[in-house]
């Protein structure tokens, strides 16, 4: 309770205590239901691995009893089991043929190496043959038990490879694969005598040819174990070459050894029954087999072909949601203990309900009961079985007319099988797995053996899980850097501290930057803001504007509520491009403010995104490779960066660029972000798993939640949630992502450097489509960019993020304004592109860009179909006929059309919005008569009933399955509602106002307002006749003219040269003087000219400099020449050092000096100490809100050293004095300002030169421009007004023709009664209903695809992800598998 009473008593020191506290500043705990849900979710995964399993192997146990020369099953009926077992054999190695196809024909093809080619079908061939003597030949002569116990032989390979490599790192694990070796071989040698018994006591019909089956029984066993024999030389490091070889191309090998696994199967099956067993094949019996025959085989095939599937899909999830032991290793390997218990607990079952073997059944003597078996016929399905396998347990000795003691000999067999198979896979209980893995990763072969589940699935798994991109296969990840990269534009106060405290979350979930975190990753967060200065009005100062300001306050409220204090470091550069700011957050990570003076760079959201990139990836990535030396600070005043364990923070950006040094581009993130973009760190922990798991992945978006009030951002919540759930999942599945919002993406560094992206990115726009395509949209041309290289993008529907949508009608119009045409062109771009594209990137197929094709193609003729819709709403409201009611629904958009050509932007939006209103009553009303229809029908199963009704299922299971966001369901009545206004009208406001290219969202007035009252002197106009007379003197025109003046009257008098004033004047923007109609004003041509010879290496524009001294200790002897804007921001960081804000943080630095030094008393008498020593100094010297002047700072410090060393003197604990000082030096610091290296200036100069100049476009290039964007649009409003016109015009006549063509389907009723009436479709309407039926259909099954996979991510993050536990004093401990100990207590936040 001692935290609250200091908080109070230090805010009970100022009159302005509040402060902020923002919405999800507060510690991060692992919710309860989580982990719940976690646990529930690897139990569920464990009994449905564990069920499968025992269902696969014993349908496969039942077919080979069925098969069996010795079943009760006629003979005929024994072939058709036999042809299902050959089925079952088959299904895997078709699903493989099928899938490698796939990925041949539309992903990649390499051309293979016949010689490795040869060796592994040699090998594939082996194990084929063994697997078909081993299922089709062995299995059915042997019974249910020995089948089951054989199949652990299969091991044996595995073992051998491991003893000769020794894969083992501590050499006593050694002992497992021996004794598998030992336990197999002693297996088969109790096998062979359990058959002698049998033989020799005449048990089952035994003899002596068993012994055969017995030998080809163990020589497949060693043939089929040769599948696995990849998994022990990856693991060795033994033909590399080889190995990675095939990887280039396993798909075609696979595809290939499927096609020879296959022929192999049925040429055994077609030899061995149709020559050599007797009786042979009757090929014409399996033309009539028995009904119930047919049927129980069908069924067995299917369940033992599905729940094989089944069970090696859900051993893949059971090891991603990193459940290994408990849903993967114990169901795996306990499955023939399961089988056995079940197959017993049947016989026993059986055997107890015959009342005439109850005492036997006491006695463990069923030799009744087993000669019982053959005499019970018409059975059913159920009840065959269950005698088939209880048939197949009497021909053990268990039906031994002598000794039982021999069962013990199959049942020791049983034991050394299973032992020998747990020892040899004896690793897969310690595999370490990373958060996200492939399913290559996690085991060597793609291929499942059906007959062998569990043993293929223990000997595929990989012996060391080769870690992302590491070929080494070490434990660890890689390390990563990301910068965070946020844009801004005019944003609001609140929007800034959304992003502002989502980058302090991300600060406290890593930590301090030098400590190892378990996700392996380190990041800076860069700030670019646009516009962010302003010409003073009075002084014609260039300063920080308002949203620089509000900036500033937010950072330090943000770091106020994180840390209870003060930032402590803080850096002012000046920079050629305008200005930086450099904090260090609470942990120890660097957040930079880049502020942009639209006058020395170029500004707007594109241009922000080059300018990080060059620097983030060109820059700072030049510098990894080629480090300069860090020259030693003779400033004193770098010590106000001194960090607690005495490294210059300044030094942290060296580090930062030091660990780039061992970072390759692959690893290089760039989160690109929104300035008012809401996030945690899940978000970005789960889009970088996406980009460590692939290595073709170049960007990976989220969910993007539009967040705002009113009926305009309800529509956008559920439009987004539709396009999210549907749209990008079906991008996602079937191909590519075409749109990585640029509110909140990750991209790759290396994808960004790649060739064709970053440089192409930096064109400048000097045509109509390329304003369209590369400014209105730059998020999604990047995208383009990056898919026409071939890198892939990818969406995570568990990484959310939050962003605030438009909520007035026109910013909603004006935003899609540029949205629409932007993706319009660069999606046709990617389509013109598309089998250039399709052969470049092995994502995108040819049938993805036909499904592309789809899409557009319904968008394109979305207005006709929602004026189509609405000629429907008007024959159900108003009782129209179809021709009136079409002719009527065209006509309000001809004339929004023609009021978008002639009229102004606002008028356009103002008519939009009264239209939208009345759509809006028309689709209600719509809404409501159609229900009404379907009662008065009696039937819902209408085209227009049937399309409402499975709309509104599948929207609601969508949702469903999407539980956290299933209340965007309850603005689908407002969505649908606003269907005319979102695809018609808006359709026609967009392309109508193609040409206009301005952002449209968050513009202001203001700058250029100041500009034109700057030093106005006279500003007089007047109209005469046919002229217009204009004059404007400023004060530089006045100076102008006194200096001819002066010149004229004395000529020997030196002043300033014309020239300079005419420089000055073009670097302060001066207006025109227009006198009587002749303007003396400089042409466009003579600006750029000037501009382009700006000396930037003097960037202060024209300013008069003034000198600032750092402020605080010894750093009076230091000067620096700053230009305006540099003090101002100074001073509001001054504040820390107000005697109130001084108190509380030296208060919180001593607490997180001494955090983990375990003397919490210690640490409490220094506070209270100190801060009566502070009270005793200042409290009648000065007032709270006074900052203290040099001199009194430096007596502060030397009083607060002295009695800082008298406590720690007394509690005998000197040698934390130097911690303690240092912390009381970093408090009364104040921040500094410094100027950029002379490396760093010169990069950001030519950078500027060559990329980011401001653009000065003359008049002549702007109406040419103009004239092209107008032309471009007239083309694209024509083509497509032609298409839907012809939609339209089509459907009109075939309403006119009527029953000529119509197609008429009967009705029903809902009870299924039909109905004497039927309903008339047009060919057309029905054709268009059942394509967008099936495009949602196709969406809706990628969409279940991509959501069970999104459990598998969230899950397998929710177990590896940062745990917080609260200790017993109520601190907040960080748990970390690497750096434990760091404790943070509530006092630190």
């Amino acid at each position: 309770d001692a935290f609250p009473t200091i908080l109070t008593s230090v805010r009970r020191d100022t009159w302005d205590p509040f402060q902020l506290n923002p919405i999800g500043a507060e510690k991060e705990k692992k919710k309860r239901c989580f982990i719940l849900a976690q646990h529930l979710v690897a139990v569920i995964v464990g009994l449905l691995v564990l069920v499968s399993a025992v269902l696969s192997k014993g349908s496969l146990l039942v077919l080979c009893a069925m098969a069996s020369p010795k079943s009760l099953e006629k003979n005929h009926d024994q072939q058709f089991y036999l042809l299902m077992l050959v089925f079952c054999l088959v299904m895997p190695n078709v699903l493989m043929f099928l899938k490698s196809l796939w990925k041949c024909a539309f992903k990649n093809f390499v051309s293979p190496n016949m010689k490795t080619m040869g060796i592994i079908c040699l090998i594939e061939g082996l194990v084929s043959l063994g697997t078909s003597l081993l299922v089709l030949i062995v299995m059915p002569q042997f019974d249910v038990l020995t089948n089951l116990f054989i199949t652990g032989g299969v091991c044996i390979v595995s073992s051998v490879l491991q003893i000769a490599f020794r894969l083992q790192k501590e050499n006593w694990k050694i002992i497992f694969p021996i004794c598998s070796l030992i336990l197999v071989l002693t297996g088969y040698g109790l096998l062979a005598s359990d058959y002698y018994v049998r033989a020799s006591s005449y048990v089952g019909k035994e003899t002596n040819e068993n012994f055969v089956y017995v030998g080809v029984g163990i020589l497949s066993s060693l043939l089929v174990s040769l599948n696995w024999w990849e998994n022990p030389l990856k693991a060795s490091n033994s033909i590399q070459d080889m190995l990675s070889e095939l990887e280039g191309f396993r798909d075609f090998v696979f595809m290939i050894t499927s096609i020879l696994r296959i022929a192999i199967i049925g040429v055994v099956y077609a030899i061995y029954f149709a020559f050599i067993q007797q009786p042979h094949i009757d090929w014409s019996y399996f033309s009539h087999v028995p009904t119930q025959t047919l049927h129980l085989g069908i069924s067995l095939f299917f369940l033992q072909a599905f729940t094989s599937a089944g069970c090696h899909w859900f051993g893949v999830v059971a090891c991603k949601i990193h459940a290994v032991r408990v849903s993967f290793a114990i169901p795996v390997c306990f499955t023939v203990p399961a089988v056995l218990i079940v197959a017993v607990a049947l016989f026993l079952t059986q055997a107890g309900n015959s009342s005439r073997v109850l005492e036997e059944v006491a006695t463990a003597n069923f030799t009744s009961f087993c000669s019982s078996l053959g005499s019970i016929n018409n059975r059913n399905g159920t009840e065959l079985i269950l005698a088939e396998i209880s048939n197949s347990i009497c021909r053990t000795t268990l039906n031994s007319y002598y000794e039982s003691w021999p069962l013990a000999m199959l049942a020791t067999e049983g034991l050394c099988m299973w032992l020998g198979l747990l020892a040899a896979t004896h690793y897969v209980w310690k595999i370490k797995i990373q958060r996200i893995e492939r399913t290559s990763q996690l085991f060597v072969r793609r291929l499942y053996e059906s007959a062998f589940i569990d043993q293929s699935l223990l000997l595929n798994t990989k012996i060391k899980v080769v870690r992302a991109r590491n070929q080494d296969s070490k434990d660890e990840l890689e390390s990563c850097v990301i910068y965070l990269c946020a844009t801004m534009w005019h944003e609001t106060y609140d929007e800034m501290l959304k992003i502002l405290t989502s980058m302090f979350r991300l600060d406290r979930y890593r930590g301090d930057p030098k400590e190892q975190h378990k996700d392996d990753f380190d990041f800076e967060c860069h700030i670019f803001v646009d516009d962010a200065f302003q010409t003073e009005k009075d002084t014609e100062k260039r300063l920080t504007n308002e949203y620089v300001n509000n900036l500033i306050q937010v950072v330090i409220e943000v770091y106020r509520v994180f840390t209870n204090k003060e930032p402590d470091d803080v850096s002012i550069i000046e920079t050629p491009y305008g200005g930086r700011l450099m904090f260090t957050m609470p942990e120890g990570n660097m957040l930079f403010f880049h502020l942009k003076d639209k006058q020395l760079i170029r500004n707007k959201k594109r241009w922000s995104q080059i300018m990080y990139m060059y620097y983030l990836l060109g820059w700072k990535g030049y510098l990894a490779k080629n480090p300069p030396k860090i020259t030693r600070q003779n400033n004193p005043c770098r010590s106000s960066l001194i960090s607690l364990d005495g490294e210059s923070f300044g030094v942290v950006t060296h580090d930062n660029d030091s660990k780039r040094r061992f970072i390759s581009e692959d690893n290089t993130y760039i989160l690109a972000l929104d300035g008012d973009t809401d996030f945690h760190p899940s978000a970005v922990i789960l889009l970088v798993d996406r980009l460590r798991m692939y290595n073709n992945v170049g960007a990976a978006c989220g969910r993007i939640h539009p967040t705002g009030m009113g009926p305009m951002v309800w529509y956008q919540k559920f439009e987004y949630a539709v396009g999210h759930w549907l749209q990008k999942t079906a991008e996602h599945v079937f191909g590519s992502v075409l749109c990585s919002p640029g509110c909140f993406s990750l991209f790759r560094g290396s994808a960004l450097m790649d060739d064709n992206v970053l440089k192409r990115y930096t064109t400048k726009s000097t045509r109509a489509a390329e304003y369209v395509q590369y400014d209105q949209g730059e998020d999604r041309w990047l995208c383009t960019l990056l898919l026409q290289q071939g890198w892939r993008v990818e969406y995570n529907a568990a990484s959310d993020a939050y962003t605030n949508a438009p909520q007035e009608f026109k910013e909603f119009y004006n935003q899609r304004r540029r949205w629409g045409p932007s993706t319009l062109a660069n999606t046709l771009d990617l389509l013109h592109s598309g089998k250039e594209t399709a052969q470049r990137n092995s994502s995108i197929s040819m049938l993805y860009i036909a499904y592309q094709i789809f899409t557009v193609g319904s968008s394109i003729l979305g207005p006709a179909s929602v004026s189509l819709m609405i000629a429907g709403a008007f024959q159900f409201v108003f009782q129209m006929e179809g021709t009136l009611a079409i002719i009527v629904s065209i006509i309000p958009p001809v004339i929004y059309m023609l009021i978008c050509f002639t009229c102004k932007t606002n008028f356009q939006i103002s008519i939009a919005a009264i239209l939208s209103v009345l759509y809006a009553f028309l689709m209600t009303a719509s809404f409501f008569s159609i229900i009404g229809d379907m009662v008065i029908q009696q039937t819902f199963i209408t085209p227009t009933g049937i399309f409402l009704v499975s709309m509104s299922i599948l929207y609601l299971v969508t949702a469903i399955l999407h539980p956290q966001e299933f209340g965007m369901i309850v603005y689908g009545l407002m969505y649908f509602i606003c269907i005319p206004s979102g695809y018609l009208l808006l359709t026609i406001y967009t392309l109508v106002n193609m040409h206009n290219v301005s952002w449209g969202t968050r513009e202001t007035n203001h700058d250029k307002a100041v500009t034109k009252r700057v030093g106005v002197l006279c500003d007089r106009s007047c109209k005469l006749c046919c002229w217009d007379m204009k004059c404007q003197v400023t004060q530089e025109t006045e100076n102008i003219v006194l200096q001819q003046i002066k010149n004229v009257v004395n000529p020997n008098v030196k002043g300033v040269p014309l020239k300079a004033l005419e420089n000055q004047e073009s670097r302060h923007n001066i207006s025109e003087v227009n006198i009587l109609g002749t303007f003396f004003s400089e042409s466009d041509d003579s600006v750029n000219k000037k501009a382009d010879q700006r000396d930037y290496d003097d960037y202060n524009y024209g300013e008069k400099e003034e000198e600032v001294v750092p402020y605080g200790g010894e750093c009076n002897s230091t000067k620096y020449k700053v230009h305006y804007w540099v003090n101002p921001v100074k001073t509001e960081f001054l504040k820390k050092l107000t005697y109130a804000n001084l108190k509380r943080n030296l208060q919180e630095q001593v607490r997180y000096s001494l955090r983990n030094k375990d003397q919490d008393d210690l640490c409490e008498e220094l506070v209270q100490m100190l801060t009566d020593e502070v009270n005793g100094e200042l409290k009648d010297k000065v007032g709270p809100e006074d900052v203290l002047l040099d001199s009194q700072l430096e007596e502060l410090q030397y009083a607060l050293n002295e009695t800082a060393r008298r406590v720690l003197k007394t509690n005998r604990m000197e040698r934390l004095e130097k911690r303690v000082k240092r912390a009381i030096e970093k408090t009364l610091i104040a921040p500094q300002v410094e100027k950029l290296t002379e490396e760093e200036k010169d990069f950001w100069l030519k950078l500027i030169e060559r990329y980011l100049s401001p653009i000065l476009d003359d008049k002549a290039h702007k109406e040419e421009v103009t004239r092209e964007l107008k032309s471009l649009r007239n083309k694209a409003v024509f083509f497509y007004f032609i298409l839907n016109v012809l939609w339209v015009v089509a459907t009109f006549f075939l309403q006119v023709i009527g029953d000529t063509i119509s197609i008429h389907i009967p009705k029903y009723f809902p009870n299924g009664t039909k109905s004497d009436d039927t309903m008339k479709v047009e060919p057309l309407s029905l054709m268009f209903l059942l394509s967008f039926a099936v495009l949602l259909l196709v969406q809706f099954l990628a969409m279940l695809y991509h959501r069970i996979y999104t459990l598998i991510h969230v899950v397998s993050y929710r177990s590896t992800e940062k745990e917080y536990k609260v200790n017993d004093d109520d601190g907040l401990m960080y748990e970390n598998q690497i750096a434990n100990g760091l404790v943070i207590t509530s006092d630190d936040l």
